[in-house]
């Protein structure tokens, strides 16, 4: 590494992203995954709980004076609206104090709120506190994606990505499986059960904060903003532990990088980065974000809705079924990822985005006709998902990679926050609407809108999806402050 003194601040030649993107993958890119990964598995734990007790909540002796359709429209609409919030104000504050500091400090704020939800005694307590729940998730999306980023091997990121944004599903699993116990009377009183999944909630929160200290801030972040020798000293130490893990030297790392370091960028500079030096890019992660929310809220914000006055399944029993098509949620980006990093990212994203939209058009079909059982049209669900859910990781994917270095993370937060805003807070409260009525068309009609926009997302994507697969962040997107 070399340094220059300029008049701003120290221009730096360093060869750091490169030595990052050679390493092979080890025993410590898992306790990235693990350390970052798994607070995605709270927010499908956070989501699907809800969902599922909401007809519990309703029921008087809940202890909350709460409608179902309140839970499942307000409630949920203010939880995505905090994510919203929550990613903006967080996003700009990882870009700038750093991204271990902003994913710890989120963390805490999830934990808190989640807590806090759990002794919820009137509606306007339960619904300010899955606000400031998702205000946490919100900050949570910009700190960790751009954590992984920065942290795993270009020839990984993609897998690795898709595989951790997917792991959503397992806490939906959880959280199904979860509710199931809890709704059951015979265990639990009507007032406790669902007080005690938000409980457990916080409790797996605080176990990841501790296991998430061993996480080192992005040596990308430090080179860039004037703290190159600590930077220095994690690659350093991360190559030892990798050598001392394979028995041998690590290859040559190949080509440099010159750095102007500066401590911040401002907002001009970054709507000028989004909106005029990489407006293909910004339609491309508009159009990702909106037609999954769509989809997503299309299925899920109704589904035990849809279970219990369609097909007259138990409502403690909707919980099985939501943990079935969150499987295949899960195997979606599990099975798929790898391809994203070989066959290439534009290939997958719209194939996976346009097979998801047009098996939901074929499930709307099959609904209208009267062909489905509550069995079958899981599999339906199920199978639209499966794809459904790698087109949806690879949405945080694209907007994480293809942005310069100093945006990443407020690129990340700008765009699911309006793409979410659009699909997830006018979803919730419409689909609620749709799928509330007890009517097959208007069934047919929530399905339908989330089915079109997923296939016009696909459609932009075959034409503007970049191909950054095996390729460094610093080749996809140059930094700002490369000269």
């Amino acid at each position: 590494m070399t340094t220059a003194q300029a008049d701003t601040g120290r221009t730096v030649t360093t060869n750091i992203p490169a030595r990052l993107d050679r390493l092979p993958w080890s025993r410590w890119h898992w306790t990235i995954v693990i350390g970052l990964g798994t607070v995605w598995i709270l927010d499908g734990l956070e989501v699907t709980v809800v969902g599922n007790i909401a007809s519990r909540l309703s029921e008087p002796g809940s202890g909350l004076s709460i409608s179902s359709g309140q839970v499942t429209g307000i409630a949920a609409a203010l939880y995505v609206a905090g994510a919203c919030v929550g990613a903006l104000f967080w996003g700009r504050l990882t870009d700038k104090w750093g991204r271990k500091k902003l994913f710890m400090i989120t963390l805490a704020v999830y934990l808190a709120a989640t807590a806090l939800t759990s002794v919820s005694f009137e509606s306007w307590w339960f619904f300010a506190f899955r606000f400031l729940t998702g205000f946490g998730i919100g900050g949570e999306y910009a700190a960790i994606n751009s954590a992984i980023d920065e942290l795993i091997p270009a020839q990984y990121r993609g897998r690795v990505d898709l595989m951790i944004n997917g792991s959503f599903w397992l806490g939906a699993v959880g959280g199904s499986l979860l509710s199931i116990v809890a709704l059951n009377t015979d265990i639990f009183a009507k007032d406790v059960g669902w007080r005690l999944t938000f409980a457990l909630g916080a409790l797996l929160a605080f176990v990841i904060l501790l296991v998430r200290r061993h996480v080192p801030e992005s040596p990308r972040w430090l080179l860039i903003h004037g703290r190159d020798e600590e930077a220095e000293r994690i690659v350093t130490s991360i190559e030892e532990r990798v050598e001392a893990e394979r028995g041998s030297a690590l290859p040559r790392p190949e080509g440099e990088i010159t750095i102007h370091q500066r401590r911040s960028v401002t907002f001009v500079e970054i709507a000028r980065t989004v909106f005029s030096d990489y407006r293909r890019r910004s339609v491309l992660g508009f159009s990702l974000f909106i037609g999954q929310a769509f989809l997503y809220n299309a299925i899920t914000f109704g589904f035990g809705a849809i279970l219990t006055k369609f097909f007259d399944v138990p409502t403690g029993d909707t919980g099985y079924y939501f943990a079935v098509i969150a499987i295949g949620n899960f195997c979606g980006p599990l099975l798929l990822g790898r391809l994203f990093d070989t066959v290439g990212r534009r290939v997958m994203i719209s194939s996976t985005y346009l097979l998801s939209g047009l098996l939901l058009f074929g499930t709307a079909w099959l609904f209208d006709q009267g062909s489905l059982s509550a069995g079958t049209l899981t599999a339906c669900w199920c199978a639209v998902l499966f794809f459904a859910s790698a087109g949806a990781s690879s949405a945080y994917l694209t907007v994480s990679e293809v942005f310069p270095m100093e945006t990443r993370a407020m690129s990340i937060a700008f765009f699911y926050a309006l793409g979410t805003a659009a699909g997830g807070i006018s979803g919730p409260l419409l689909f609620a609407d749709l799928t509330n009525t007890g009517k097959v068309g208007d069934t047919v009609l929530a399905f339908q809108i989330g089915a079109g926009l997923m296939c016009a997302a696909g459609l932009v994507a075959a034409f503007l999806a970049v191909r950054a697969e095996r390729r460094s962040l610093e080749d996809i997107a140059k930094p700002l402050t490369a000269t």
